[in-house]
């Protein structure tokens, strides 16, 4: 692995994405779109918009870099620009990380602005300190990039990477405990978001939401959320194909 290679890849990625304006407004502006029409939904329970709309900046980040993330690789494979950076001097640790710091850069936006949007027009109502709102917010942004470099090994087209969002991101959307606490859960379900990233994203958002301070549970989701990130990026890293079949 060179630190040089991974940061050329991620030069390249990014340059390819300033060409493409479509995708830099899907990560930047649809989150806070949603979160904005979140706020009207519930402009006469704030407090429902409060508990929903920390859980969701967690969530939305998630969501959107993972599809930009999954289709971006695959078509780098599909187009024949992966197996021709494979046949240099590149390893398959270089150009993950490449890619990862590439849109690991795009989350850091794409969270800033989402947090920094409800906190200071949306008004929303917590405990702690923005900044930890932001971080978990981040790596969750982190975990869906991961999640797409991940799932772009097994997709055939940009449909295919498309499809692994029911199968990946929904599951975890309706046990992650947004819908309904978890404890109250069937044991059954409870036990599978008991393993899922995503429900300790939302546990550490509600952490955020009614504690001051940084409580161990709060550390413990950080951590968690974290660690799955890096677990998924060397798996793609392990699965990483030079050409789509």
């Amino acid at each position: 692995m060179s630190a040089t290679r991974t940061l050329a890849t991620a030069r390249r990625v990014l340059r390819q994405l300033t060409h493409d304006p479509r995708t830099i407004a899907l990560l930047l502006l649809v989150p806070v779109l949603l979160t904005v029409l979140l706020y009207y939904v519930y402009a006469d329970d704030r407090e429902l918009f409060d508990r929903i709309g920390a859980s969701l900046l967690g969530i939305f980040p998630m969501i959107t870099m993972f599809l930009v993330t999954s289709i971006a690789t695959l078509r780098e494979r599909t187009s024949g620009t992966l197996e021709r950076l494979l046949s240099m001097p590149l390893g398959k640790a270089d150009l993950i990380l490449g890619y990862a710091l590439a849109f690991g850069l795009l989350a850091v936006a794409q969270a800033a602005l989402v947090t920094g949007v409800t906190i200071w027009f949306l008004d929303l109502d917590f405990a702690g300190s923005p900044w930890l709102l932001l971080l978990i917010a981040l790596l969750d942004a982190l975990l869906g990039t991961a999640l797409g470099l991940f799932v772009s090994a097994f997709a055939a087209t940009e449909f295919q990477a498309v499809q692994f969002m029911p199968a990946l991101i929904l599951p975890q959307l309706l046990l992650c405990g947004l819908l309904t606490p978890r404890d109250t859960m069937q044991p059954v379900l409870e036990a599978v978001s008991n393993v899922l990233p995503l429900s300790y994203a939302v546990d550490g958002m509600n952490e955020v939401l009614r504690n001051s301070g940084v409580t161990g549970d709060l550390v413990r989701d950080i951590a968690i959320v974290a660690g799955s990130a890096l677990l998924v990026l060397l798996l793609g890293a392990a699965t990483l194909r030079r050409r789509t079949p």
